[in-house]
């Protein structure tokens, strides 16, 4: 195992643990929810959510700048070379709204256009997924910490996930091109990329637009258990790309 990054990753975990506590502060009192410019929603949780992450980050880690969904939102969005910090402070805004719990912290690191360590809590589900180079990935749930892995897919056929807020069942028919499918399986967030990092589905075609902050620590989580992340041509999905908006993709596992 590669120490440095283990250290760092629990150190990490730390920081979205305090994210989702602070979150969940929120999520049980009466929230106001706001428009932002693009009119997607907004609530205090997001805001108060990355102020404590960029400042834990800043202090553990001072020489990676981080982008992030609601500075990025505000124009906020600094210079990166090789490494950097990818966070959605709240990803899946609508699910929080809608109190089904399907929401998450994300903070991933990016070396070189790839997602090398990353963290996706869910704190109304009391599920944390992480991963990192070197570390491989793992599951918490109940207080409980144990690896995850990719699957083989069955011959029964795909579980596919696939949206709960954004779904086009037309492409997703065209996507898949008669494969045989067992089941689809829907979800919030980057839960969706999750599922598949811990052995619980086997594909999930994006098949919408994303920005690099919604999936980026999904994608580390997934990395680290053996799948991948790709674009709807076969490359491995980059990060740092101009404008931090994602072509079409999907996640697979084995």
């Amino acid at each position: 195992m590669n120490e440095s990054m283990a250290t760092l990753l629990e150190d990490v975990i730390g920081i979205a643990r305090e994210a989702g506590e602070l979150v969940m502060e929120i999520y049980r009192s009466d929230f106001e929810v706001r428009g932002k410019i693009d009119a997607s929603p907004v609530t205090e949780a997001d805001e108060r959510a990355e102020a404590l992450i960029l400042q834990a980050l800043a202090e553990r880690t001072p020489g990676i700048p981080v982008i992030s969904e609601e500075a990025a939102a505000c124009g906020r969005v600094p210079e990166v070379n090789q490494r950097f910090w990818l966070v959605d402070p709240l990803d899946g805004t609508k699910e929080f709204i809608n109190r089904n719990g399907e929401f998450t912290v994300n903070i991933a690191l990016i070396d070189n256009g790839e997602p090398v360590l990353g963290v996706v809590l869910a704190p109304a589900l009391e599920r944390l997924f992480a991963g990192g180079q070197g570390c491989g990935a793992f599951m918490e749930k109940a207080g409980q910490r144990q690896p995850i892995e990719c699957r083989a897919v069955s011959e029964e056929g795909l579980d596919i996930v696939a949206s709960r807020s954004h779904g086009d069942a037309e492409a997703l028919d065209r996507f898949l091109n008669g494969r045989q499918v067992r089941s689809l399986i829907t979800a919030g967030s980057s839960l969706k990329i999750c599922l598949v990092a811990a052995g619980e589905a086997d594909l999930y075609p994006r098949l919408g637009r994303t920005m690099e902050w919604d999936i980026a620590a999904g994608h580390a989580v997934l990395a680290a258990a053996g799948g991948q992340i790709c674009t709807l041509a076969g490359e491995v999905l980059r990060y740092g790309k101009s404008g931090l908006d994602n072509p079409h993709f999907y996640a697979h596992g084995l």
